[in-house]
């Protein structure tokens, strides 16, 4: 009789911890553990907010996957999946054959979800990945270059769509990162204008407002201009048009203004909301029993109203929903049932503002400034730690 086959596409929060979590939980002949994914590493989302804007290396976001893996007892395939056969129980490859599979678990990340703002995909760029985060420092540091001969303004412009959580630390990095560039490439500092544009009534929607506030004006202070209750309609090569006609010229437009679920997912058959699944209590597809959904592709509400949003797609639940899996789906290979049900712990939120402030809330105390900041250094910390132990922490942490 052969062993389980289970099958864990993508190496986000959710599928790394579900992998580590099986490897552990199940013995070597109890099933066989595949973990698929594009890149040979793991690119820490949370933080590629400080490569796009220069404040840090961009080997200092990312992890390689087989130094955190136990290689022995999972297989990783580096490799894009092209589509999934859920009748035939078969996930399509790129370059390897199709793998068969017991049990399926999707953690294949998000797509940028764009409103159908026009020119949006075509002239903005996306802090998606290692390479996407290279690109825009590397934009925007040769259209500084440029400014020093050109003196047009638009090309120490930058425009923010989007003031959620990584819109808002994209800014507190740039906020840092201009005095040093500026000073590279001779430009007054007071001739840079970041401009963080955001279609809700207010930044960090959701957000208690004490701590937006706090936000708001530290960031102004440093600069940053605030448009907010206006979207923007279209983005354009040189630049961004709003809702009402208003053009803001600028060489750089960074959009972060959300996401949706990874397109394969829709295509496979699986029923979506805006590519986004609704799992059941055991993060189960629809009509699936063994197809699993983790991370941005899916969606977790807090009860049964229809009326309630779901948890936003984080790191945070997405780690939760890996760690879940990787005890619950163990039992079941054994030929046991989910014993309990998936249920989200919130620990706390907490949004940098640079290297040095943040806002956040832990528990029901608010933080603000350095303690802020420091809580948000111990949650990175504590992925490192997750992910590969003391080793990971030395070779990647920084206090």
């Amino acid at each position: 009789m052969s062993i389980p086959k289970i099958v864990i596409l993508g190496a986000g929060y959710g599928g790394l911890m579900t992998a580590k979590g099986l490897a552990k939980n199940l013995n070597a002949n109890e099933a066989e553990i595949t973990l698929v994914n594009q890149n040979s590493y793991h690119y820490i989302t949370t933080k590629l907010h400080e490569p796009a804007a220069g404040t840090s290396h961009h080997d200092h976001a990312r992890v390689s996957i087989p130094s955190v893996i136990d290689t022995n007892r999972i297989r990783f395939i580096q490799d894009r999946v092209t589509g999934m056969k859920l009748g035939e129980k078969t996930v399509l490859l790129e370059n390897n054959d199709p793998i068969q599979y017991d049990y399926l678990v999707v953690g294949l990340g998000s797509a940028p979800e764009t409103f159908g703002i026009k020119g949006l995909l075509e002239n903005a760029f996306f802090i998606r990945n290692i390479n996407s985060v290279r690109m825009i420092r590397e934009h925007m540091e040769y259209m500084f270059s440029r400014y020093a001969i050109e003196k047009k303004e638009e090309l120490i412009t930058i425009v923010v769509g989007g003031a959620g959580f990584t819109g808002i630390e994209y800014v507190g990095e740039l906020v840092d990162r201009m005095p040093e560039l500026c000073r590279d490439y001779d430009i007054p500092l007071e001739k840079v204008r970041i401009v963080n544009v955001e279609a809700a009534p207010t930044v960090l929607p959701g957000f208690d407002k004490e701590l937006v506030d706090y936000a708001v004006k530290y960031l102004e202070n440093k600069g940053v201009e605030f448009i907010v209750n206006t979207p923007i309609e279209e983005c354009t090569k040189d630049g961004v048009i709003l809702k009402g006609g208003r053009e803001i010229k600028s060489a750089t437009v960074v959009w972060t203004g959300g996401v949706r679920g990874n397109k394969l997912v829709e295509e496979s058959g699986i029923e979506t909301m805006r590519g986004r699944v609704k799992v059941d209590e055991y993060l189960r597809a629809p009509g699936h029993e063994n197809v699993f959904i983790v991370g941005d592709s899916s969606l977790v509400f807090p009860g049964e109203s229809e009326n309630e949003r779901p948890y936003p797609p984080t790191a945070q639940i997405s780690t939760q929903q890996g760690q879940y899996l990787g005890k619950q789906l163990a039992k079941v290979v054994r030929g046991g049932q989910f014993d309990q049900p998936f249920k989200y712990q919130p620990k706390g939120t907490v949004a940098s503002l640079g290297r040095k402030e943040a806002i956040g809330v832990v528990g029901n105390k608010k933080l603000t400034g350095g303690t802020a900041a420091f809580m948000k250094k111990i949650i990175d910390l504590r992925w490192l730690f997750l992910l590969g132990g003391v080793s990971l922490v030395l070779r990647k942490g920084k206090l």
